[in-house]
């Protein structure tokens, strides 16, 4: 009886996830044609093959929806943040937690979906809704990773700045990567212009430490 109940409920997750990334996968195609402002919840669910209350008990708005995979982005990069050796120090973690997440998720034959991330990116300049919904979706992504950090450090990240500086550093070189990547012409270069822009840091830190003290 327990072992079918557990195989009942595995059942049920997939389809619920599976249901999800219907109406996510809806919502973009429908962004993508018509553009936000004319998409409508009965839209996304006849083409997800739901039902509106479905949707409703998914997503409480349209944005949720077409952003949804990019929340699931931001968890995924931080287990694999959790995940880097603990000797690692913080900002070398969090660059190779980067390119852990991107193999792990969009290489080989899962290529394409870096392909429907470039498109969403490509939109923000048109939909500031989503826009803005990115942004508290990445600042919540942040603050978790501030929190992995300092956890992987034994330190308190309210009396510490090395987590929260970490983070900030990590967090803007992949920021930069993206705003180039997404009004680049290439959606396969988003690795290489995340190793181009931690070089670069690299470089001007080093650049830092050959200055003369201020007098």
């Amino acid at each position: 009886m327990g072992g079918d109940d557990g195989v009942d409920l595995d059942g049920r997750r997939l389809r619920t996830r599976r249901s999800r990334a219907a109406m996510s996968a809806a919502a973009f195609d429908l962004l993508t044609e018509r553009g936000l402002d004319s998409v409508a919840v009965e839209d996304i669910a006849v083409r997800a093959g739901v039902t509106r209350r479905t949707f409703s008990r998914h997503f409480s708005s349209i944005e949720e929806a077409v952003l949804a995979d990019l929340d699931q982005d931001v968890h995924l990069f931080n287990d694999a943040l959790c995940a880097r050796p603990l000797d690692e120090p913080p900002l070398a973690a969090y660059r190779n937690a980067i390119h852990d997440w991107l193999d792990a998720e969009y290489s080989g034959p899962r290529a394409e979906l870096l392909v429907r991330r470039w498109e969403l990116f490509q939109r923000f300049d048109d939909e500031p809704a989503l826009f803005a919904g990115y942004q508290r979706i990445r600042l919540a992504g942040q603050q978790e990773s501030v929190r992995i950090i300092a956890a992987r450090m034994g330190t308190d990240p309210v009396a510490d700045l090395r987590p929260a500086a970490a983070v900030a550093v990590g967090s803007g070189m992949l920021i930069a990567a993206l705003q180039a990547w997404a009004v680049g012409a290439d959606p396969s270069s988003l690795p290489e212009l995340i190793e181009g822009f931690f070089a670069t840091l690299a470089g001007l830190t080093s650049d830092i430490h050959h200055e003369e003290a201020p007098s």
